[in-house]
């Protein structure tokens, strides 16, 4: 980097190219006159160019250095040989460091003046501030770089008068540009996406088109060769690959759940917390995530049903407007990998670094540095990918930021021992001066959580849901209740003739409060009682309403009685006993199994896994849509909307009371065997099961829809989860069983559907669960040469 030093007799003189240790230096911003008008690199060289017009503003930045006891300073025009395309591409790439490295930035507007004055209301006002909105410094691309880079920048009229600087002129800017705020104020530039930080060029203009993203190559991060000529749009796209291609990296070589996040695609249907709802908790929960010496971590605690995964959206919707999330991880048991603690910190680490992309390359290179990274511990993982990159995150603001990580359900974890271990791991998170790194925790208070929060020994924030004053929590469920069935009242009456539409202060204040009182403090009892009532299929809300209000007088074991049970009892009004031991026969084997599947199936995929005629699944599901996400596509997967109707279903205390109770195990059981024979079957496994004829081609050269082909989604399930089955329900192996045969036959076909399902290093964890269900005193010997 070469500098300009102001000499005593008031000349310039360019210094020599400094490698390291550059002193201090004041740096211009300005626009640019006609070539003939800016002094060059060559003038200063050969001591010419003062009489040129673009002297002045020369002299005014060294001068204005020398006042802030700078004896150096840097203006584009004359510090780079444009003549040496090396040395001007090193100079585009090195620019916003340079900007941002400086003492001071001067902004020298050309066209704003202190001097022109107007009469008004017989005062003197300076108009300079209308002719600043105006300044053609706003609209050169290069400039953008020039506000953002530096954390100190002056700004100056034509005059040499300070008009302000980039904090007391904020207000002023933000209009003028269009800019966020917080980018003015140093916000980290990684936590906007791509195309925001491209938009901030639209209104701007460049000499080259190419100039309009190499300009930007600095609020990027990377570097590019210059190629003019080439065209914005290919400079654009190189631009793009640059800025990805550390994501791209730890994308292919770091496991992670793509549905976990608040925002994916399986829970952008779920409920936020109503405008004026929990207010306070929310509150409170902002307030501990933005103050420094509160703890790292917030634990939300609070029986099933209590709304804590609609506070655990709300929470990650508001701190993703904020541009304060980080990432987020919603465990839900019973959805495949969402239940797996292994790869909880590797799909929070690919969140992290699509909403920072400059925490990529210090994670990219923990990678590198162990390719194993992601199979160690969850501790280990944690600092590597997650602690230590983000310490190398450098942020121009004195403050620090904020990121806030949700973890939501975590008691829906599969492995108790793992529950333990991620809240120490998130406890012992060491400070980072830059960042206030938070995580939020959401969970049922049962022991294993219990106990991982007291071994840390109190190092979190605590709010239990059960302590919150009774009549805020009515308030909450009685606004959630009116808003919602006065909008079923106003669906319904718009499709059925006069004399059948309901009143419109139906169901009235009685009513509600009964609902209200019957609810509280389960939000889950509300919405699935609207759900229910809103059913068109099974009856018309005023009748439903009724059967739910029928339940205000029995006397319940628990509120999910109440709950559910207005539901399920619907499937056998008017049935005789016959009618009714096949519906619930029906109902066992179809819902039964939906409720303990370790990952969601469509309806036609559970018909041809459970053996039943085509369309039973639709069927046997058609009126529970209050308790199940049915969607209107078969092919479509069937999921649980709450928890807690497994937990009622399976409950053992219930075994006698509900009619409906699920026998856990023996389910488990029968889907074990069904999987064997669906893989037993019609040579869904076989060798070579996608007829690549190709023993050399590798897994990643056959593409998904050959896979499909040849293993559809029940076989794919079948392989997966067969094991997991036979060991819920505790099963035992023995010489000569169905799971001997199943092995002798197919174990390497068996492996050969994992690995092209992505699936075999967990076959490792399967064999192992395998041996240790062989029972002592049968004949082990065959069954431990069959793995």
């Amino acid at each position: 980097m070469r500098l300009i030093e102001f000499n005593d007799g008031g000349d310039f003189s360019l210094t020599h190219d400094f490698i390291d240790d550059v002193p201090r230096y004041a740096i211009l911003s300005h626009t640019w006159g006609k070539d003939t008008e800016e002094v060059t690199y060559r003038d200063l060289m050969g001591g010419t160019g003062k009489d040129k017009v673009g002297y002045d503003k020369i002299r005014f930045c060294g001068e204005q250095a020398a006042r802030d006891n700078l004896q150096y300073f840097w203006v584009d025009t004359c510090c780079i040989d444009k003549s040496d395309a090396i040395e001007l591409q090193t100079a585009i790439n090195c620019m916003f460091r340079w900007y941002k490295n400086a003492a001071k930035c001067y902004v020298y507007l050309s066209d704003v003046s202190t001097t022109e004055q107007k009469e008004s209301d017989r005062l003197l006002e300076h108009t300079w501030e209308s002719a600043f909105r105006s300044s053609r410094w706003f609209t050169r691309g290069w400039t953008l770089q020039e506000l953002l880079a530096p954390s100190s920048v002056e700004f100056f009229s034509a005059d040499c008068e300070l008009l302000g600087d980039k904090k007391s002129l904020e207000p002023l800017i933000h209009e003028v540009t269009g800019l966020p705020v917080k980018i003015l104020q140093g916000y980290d530039l990684a936590r906007f996406s791509f195309d925001e930080r491209v938009s901030w060029t639209m209104k701007r203009q460049t000499k080259h088109e190419e100039d309009m993203i190499y300009s930007l190559l600095g609020i990027f991060g990377v570097s590019l060769i210059l190629n003019y000529g080439e065209g914005r749009d290919n400079a654009l796209r190189r631009l793009r690959d640059e800025a990805d291609i550390h994501q791209r990296f730890i994308l292919g070589r770091l496991q992670f759940v793509d549905n976990a996040a608040f925002d994916s695609h399986e829970e952008e249907h779920n409920a936020r917390c109503y405008q004026g709802t929990r207010v306070e908790l929310l509150r409170q929960i902002d307030t501990w995530a933005e103050h420094s010496k509160n703890e790292c971590i917030f634990w939300l605690s609070g029986m099933a049903g209590t709304g804590k995964s609609t506070i655990s959206r709300t929470v990650a919707q508001n701190f993703a407007n904020k541009r304060e999330l980080g990432a987020s991880f919603f465990f839900k048991r019973g959805e495949g990998d969402r239940g797996h603690a292994g790869i909880l910190i590797t799909t929070i680490v690919t969140q992290l670094v699509q909403k920072l992309p400059s925490l990529a390359l210090p994670v990219r290179n923990a990678i590198e540095a162990d390719p194993s990274i992601s199979r160690k511990a969850l501790k280990q993982q944690f600092n590597m990918l997650i602690s230590e990159p983000l310490r190398k995150i450098q942020t121009d603001r004195q403050e620090p930021s904020t990121i806030v990580i949700v973890v939501d359900a975590l008691d829906e974890c599969d492995r108790e021992e793992d529950i333990r271990i991620i809240i120490h791991t998130l406890s012992q998170a060491m400070p980072i001066p830059s960042i206030r790194l938070r995580f939020f925790i959401t969970s049922r208070p049962e022991l294993p959580i219990r106990l991982g929060f007291e071994d840390i020994n109190g190092r979190y924030d605590r709010l239990a849901l059960q302590q919150i004053p009774k009549p805020i929590i009515k308030e909450d469920i009685s606004v959630f209740l009116e808003y919602e069935l006065a909008m079923i009242r106003d669906k319904y009456n718009k499709s059925v003739p006069t004399h059948r539409k309901l009143p419109i202060d139906w169901p009235g204040q009685t009513d509600i409060q009964s609902l209200v009182r019957m609810a509280v403090p389960l939000f889950i009892f509300a919405s699935t009682i609207c759900r229910f009532i809103n059913d068109r299929k099974i009856g018309q809300p005023k009748g439903q309403l009724a059967k739910v209000l029928e339940y205000e007088t029995k006397s319940q074991a628990s509120k999910l009685d109440a709950t559910y049970l207005p539901v399920l009892n619907q499937l056998i009004v008017g049935a005789n006993d016959s009618e009714r031991r096949d519906i619930v026969e029906g109902f066992t084997q179809v819902v039964g199994s939906i409720v303990i599947l370790a990952n969601p199936l469509s309806a036609t995929s559970l018909d041809l896994l459970l053996g039943v005629p085509e369309d039973t699944v639709e069927s046997k599901t058609d009126l529970l849509h209050s308790v199940l996400s049915v969607p209107s596509n078969p092919h479509h997967p069937i999921r649980l909307l709450h928890l807690s109707f497994r937990d009622f279903l399976v409950d053992p205390e219930k075994r006698k009371t509900n009619l409906f109770w699920i026998n856990e195990k023996d389910r488990h059981a029968k889907l074990a065997d069904r999987c064997l024979q669906v893989l037993s079957m019609n040579e869904n496994l076989k060798k070579d099961i996608c007829n690549l004829q190709a023993p050399e081609k590798t897994r990643a050269d056959v593409d998904k829809r050959t896979i499909d082909l040849h293993l559809p989604p029940e076989v794919q399930y079948a392989c997966q989860y067969w094991v997991y089955h036979l060991k819920e329900s505790g099963g035992i192996l023995y010489d000569d069983n169905q799971v001997h045969n199943f092995l002798k036959s197919h174990f390497l076909h068996w492996l050969e559907a994992l690995s092209f399902i992505g699936r075999l290093r967990e076959s490792i964890s399967m064999i192992e669960n395998l041996v240790a269900m062989i029972q002592v005193g049968y004949s082990s010997l065959s069954i431990a040469k069959a793995y």
